[in-house]
């Protein structure tokens, strides 16, 4: 019988893990998604889609379906499913493994402005008129209505429905990854004179990072929040090793040419 993996998802990093494991045939993998987004990544494993009703919901869906494994590579901001990840997999007697990639931490030349939420960011952009990009999720972008007195420039995977009630925003449909010149080259166009954005770490958005260093602009950062202490890895690789070592593969199980160094 093939042990079922849950991959709490919704990162790149749950899509490379759910691509490394997928090729064994005695892993039957599902990544769930919360479904806020219209148009989410292709992945490489069946999808469910929505909420789990709280934490008895998803222990009632861990126990129904023999759920094996509980990977959590969910967003590092996603706070409230990682806490329901921890207690739900207790209550129902799952190993739980966190996929939690390392915060940026600032390097010479940075210029960053920790804050402990969003309404803090607004705070933050002053009441002088700025030119701020916005790199936040679409329902943290509603809270800087709040300022109407900034130009905004949105970038988001998906529409920001209805647009923000200011006078000044502009609006980018965008997937990462994102490169520095890329980032460089947006920030320059637009003039912009501050950012707003999450610490999520990993290379893909980190374009705007090392952008605002090279051309001396501010960062507005919202402080990663406080995580549930469980075993935890730092990348899709480490993850990949991790459930190896669990589930080891056997001559019986691995596919033909298979290799770990493939």
């Amino acid at each position: 019988m093939a042990h079922r993996i849950l991959i709490l998802g919704g990162t790149g990093d749950a899509r490379i893990l759910a691509a490394r494991l997928a090729h064994r045939p005695d892993l039957e993998l599902i990544v769930s998604l919360a479904g806020r987004t219209e148009n989410p990544a292709p992945q490489p494993v069946p999808v469910r889609s929505g909420g789990f009703g709280g934490v008895e919901g998803l222990r009632a869906y861990l126990e129904t379906g023999a759920v094996a494994l509980v990977i959590d590579a969910t967003h590092p901001y996603a706070a409230a499913m990682s806490i329901h990840a921890v207690e739900a997999c207790q209550a129902a007697g799952v190993p739980l493994l966190a996929l939690r990639r390392p915060p940026w931490s600032p390097v010479p030349g940075d210029l960053w402005q920790e804050v402990a939420n969003v309404a803090e960011a607004v705070a933050a952009l002053g009441a002088t008129p700025r030119r701020a990009f916005l790199a936040l999720g679409r329902n943290e972008v509603r809270a800087f209505e709040a300022a109407p007195q900034h130009h905004y420039v949105v970038r988001s995977v998906d529409p920001i429905v209805p647009p923000l009630a200011v006078p000044h925003a502009d609006y980018l449909l965008a997937r990462g990854p994102f490169t520095q010149a890329d980032d460089r080259a947006l920030l320059a166009a637009h003039g912009i004179e501050m950012i707003v954005a999450k610490n999520s770490g990993g290379a893909a958005t980190y374009g705007k990072i090392a952008a605002a260093r090279e051309l001396g602009i501010t960062v507005i950062l919202l402080r990663r929040p406080q995580l549930p202490d469980v075993a935890a890895v730092d990348g899709p690789e480490a993850a990949a090793t991790w459930v190896d070592g669990l589930f080891p593969v056997s001559p019986a199980t691995a596919p033909h040419g298979a290799d770990r160094g493939e």
